[in-house]
C-alpha cells in the first residue's frame, strides 16, 4: 500500500512540474495582472501609511516608509537621509505635535500613480482635519518617487506643497 501511495505522490509530482513547464500567454498574462495588482496595492500601503503614521504622530511608523538616502523636499528646504527627515517631522511638521489632535487623509480621486519596473509616483494630498473642531487645518500635496529595495517600496525622493482645494 506504501509502495502505491509513493509511486501516485511521485506521478502527481512529475504530472504537476511538466504542466507548470508548459505555460500558456493566458496563465502568464494572468501572472502579469496579479503581479501588478500586488504591485499597487504595495504602494497604495504607503499612502494608507502615510496617513497613519500622521494621524498618530508616529514617526518611527513614517520613517519606515523611507529609503536610508531618501531625500524630502519642503518649499526651499531640503532634509537629506532618515535622520534629517526624522528631524523635520518629529520637530517641525505641524501634524506630528502633540497638541494638534489633526486626522490626515486624502480624497481617492486625488491619489495618481505609475509604475515602471522598480521604479514608480505616488501623488497624493494631506487635508488635515482638526478632531474637536472638525475644521480643514492645512491642504499638502506630495509627490513621491519610489523604488522597490529588498522587495519592498520604498520613498527615495519627495516634494511636498500647498495644495489647493477643488473638487
Amino acid at each position: 500500500m506504501m509502495k502505491h501511495t509513493l509511486l501516485a505522490g511521485c506521478g502527481l509530482a512529475v504530472a504537476a512540474a511538466s504542466l507548470a513547464g508548459c505555460g500558456s500567454s493566458a496563465t502568464s498574462a494572468s501572472d502579469q495582472t496579479i503581479q501588478s495588482d500586488a504591485t499597487r496595492y504595495q504602494i497604495d500601503l504607503i499612502e494608507r501609511t502615510f496617513h497613519r503614521a500622521m494621524s498618530t504622530h508616529d514617526v518611527n511608523l513614517m520613517m519606515g516608509l523611507f529609503a536610508p538616502g531618501a531625500v524630502f523636499n519642503l518649499g526651499l528646504e531640503t532634509f537629506s537621509g532618515k535622520a534629517q527627515i526624522r528631524k523635520f517631522f518629529a520637530t517641525h511638521n505641524a501634524a506630528f505635535q502633540p497638541q494638534n489632535d489633526w486626522v490626515s487623509d486624502t480624497p481617492s480621486y486625488k491619489i495618481r500613480e505609475t509604475v515602471n519596473g522598480d521604479k514608480a509616483t505616488l501623488y497624493f494630498e494631506f487635508h488635515y482635519v482638526d478632531v474637536k473642531t472638525g475644521e480643514m487645518r492645512s491642504v499638502i500635496g506630495v509627490d513621491h518617487n519610489l523604488q522597490k529595495i529588498d522587495g519592498k517600496w520604498l520613498i527615495v525622493d519627495a516634494s511636498a506643497s500647498t495644495a489647493t482645494l477643488s473638487t
